[in-house]
């Protein structure tokens, strides 16, 4: 009996080991995978972002389809095909977007938190920026529940902010958008993802310009 629960002890250590070290491998991988995006997402273009976008979604659905149950690779799967979409243009951006879209509604049902809710904030902009019926599946007011799903989870986040502000000024908000944008502008910087941060932050210097020419216009 001693033996069998000596035995039955180790199995377990082994197994949570395994599993450790499965989690470090797939951190690591994923951060990799973040650095790799925003780099081909923003300082590359024409065949050369194209290829590399086709080598990044390679890579991350092989990560993906190893750990199905990762909420995190599964986000990011969402976010590379979604973001290869925009690259590509045309009825492959909408298979694209569609496998975005399945992507992360799977990562929702495994972990709506998972990444400060990035989920919410990567479906809720598809929704947004993919025709509507008959042609795709996009639907404003879906979009707008997700995005401020996202909000309520990572409120100062400069992410969730910048998509809701697009949404907001896309819609005519621009009051609004502007109050979101500088939330977006005062979100703290993310440890290791730096180069995402500073691309993001000037996406966001860039649209604030445009709703300030939209509010002047107004005045």
């Amino acid at each position: 009996m001693k033996i069998l629960t000596f035995l039955l002890s180790i199995s377990l250590a082994t197994v949570l080991f395994c599993s450790s070290v499965n989690a470090q491998d797939n951190e690591a991988s994923l951060l990799d995978i973040q650095h790799q995006w925003a780099k081909i997402n923003y300082q590359l273009t024409g065949d050369e972002q194209d290829q590399s976008f086709q080598a990044l979604l390679i890579n991350i659905e092989t990560l993906s389809d190893a750990s199905p149950d990762s909420a995190d690779l599964l986000i990011w799967k969402g976010i590379i095909q979604s973001s290869y979409a925009g690259v590509k243009g045309g009825l492959g951006a909408l298979s694209l977007a569609k496998k975005a879209k399945k992507s992360l509604e799977k990562a929702l049902a495994i972990n709506p938190d998972a990444l400060s809710g990035s989920a919410y904030t990567s479906l809720g902009t598809l929704y947004h920026k993919v025709p509507g019926w008959p042609l795709a599946f996009g639907d404003d007011k879906k979009a707008k529940k997700l995005l401020e799903k996202a909000l309520a989870i990572n409120p100062n986040g400069i992410d969730p902010n910048y998509f809701y502000g697009e949404f907001l000024f896309d819609e005519r908000q621009y009051s609004l958008a502007k109050q979101v944008l500088e939330t977006a502008l005062a979100a703290p910087q993310r440890e290791q993802r730096q180069d995402a941060d500073e691309a993001r932050r000037a996406e966001v210097l860039a649209l604030m310009q445009k709703v300030d020419a939209k509010l002047s216009a107004k005045g």
